[in-house]
């Protein structure tokens, strides 16, 4: 499939969840590649919305990205096994279906080159009319979850707004 495939007014939201990024200690770089990614795939994009690893903020943000209509929401960073990655428990207050077929997807998609790619936590399901994915906090695992994404997105996008099979 091709971004030309998209809807027109498609809309992703980016969401990067790092203390680091948040506070300043450095650029957040997976979420500008996760964005660029995305508009070359054909979407609007806002954001990368940068926020701690807090539950209740990414919580609040994930929510508000659903509430305005967002197709596609995919979130980089906090997804591994550190006390602070929490990601993955602020996605699942958000979730009314889980998709757990893409999260495996992005998972075993880069394993042979980083075996630690099965570490993630990600999780991948839909609120509403929005998919929401996590991805992790690295630039390659970003465009290893674009790989995967990026040909069903179309699909994925017409379905959640009424399309059928």
């Amino acid at each position: 499939m091709t971004a030309a495939e998209l809807p027109a007014d498609a809309l992703a939201v980016v969401v990067t969840a790092s203390n680091r990024a948040a506070f300043g200690v450095y650029a957040d770089r997976s979420g500008q590649a996760l964005a660029d990614g995305l508009r070359e795939l054909g979407f609007t994009v806002q954001g990368p919305h940068v926020r701690p690893d807090d539950v209740a903020e990414l919580e609040v943000v994930l929510r508000e990205a659903v509430a305005a209509g967002a197709d596609v929401v995919l979130t980089t960073g906090g997804t591994g096994l550190t006390p602070t990655d929490v990601t993955p428990e602020a996605t699942r207050a958000v979730l009314e279906r889980e998709a757990p077929g893409i999260a495996e997807a992005i998972r075993r998609y880069g394993q042979d080159q980083v075996p630690t790619s099965v570490l993630s936590r990600g999780l991948a399901g839909t609120c509403s009319r929005t998919l929401i994915v996590n991805l992790p906090g690295s630039t390659g695992g970003v465009r290893d979850g674009l790989a995967v994404l990026g040909p069903l997105l179309p699909h994925v996008v017409s379905q959640l707004r009424g399309g059928d099979h």
